[in-house]
């Protein structure tokens, strides 16, 4: 296992994932080491997941799916090693305003947009930089 992927035993992680066989991207929990998609029509987003009344509950007990090990997921989360076919890590901020001293910070949820516009394509993502721009 790497650095990358050690996790404290007892936490409680939340992320998104993508992978090539959907058209959006996945709310995902770890584990045991593993990956595990818990999307559904209750928490499509992470924002939506957030305003659960009790997110961990969900997380804990959501149904869930396998989508690959943490290790290898992250792996190919670097841009520089990438492989389209297999499932890398996201941000896990999809919709939510992201605050920090009191300053929203709009062009960090705008480039979240751009990111979920675009799905991975950089020429789409500087379309649509150019277009927000006016």
């Amino acid at each position: 296992m790497t650095d990358l992927t050690r996790l404290p035993g007892d936490g409680l992680f939340v992320g998104r994932a993508r992978i090539s066989e959907a058209s959006h991207p996945l709310v995902v929990t770890v584990r045991a080491g593993e990956v595990i998609d818990i999307t559904s029509s209750a928490a499509p987003t992470v924002r939506d997941l957030c305003e659960l009344k009790d997110p961990a509950a969900y997380v804990r007990s959501a149904r869930a799916k396998a989508i690959g090990t943490l290790e290898d997921i992250a792996a190919n989360s670097f841009e520089s090693q990438r492989d389209a076919k297999k499932p890398i890590l996201l941000s896990p901020v999809d919709l939510q305003a992201v605050k920090a001293s009191g300053v929203t910070f709009v062009v960090s949820l705008l480039e979240r947009v751009i990111e979920e516009q675009a799905r991975g394509s950089a020429e789409k993502a500087d379309a649509i930089r150019a277009d927000i721009a006016g």
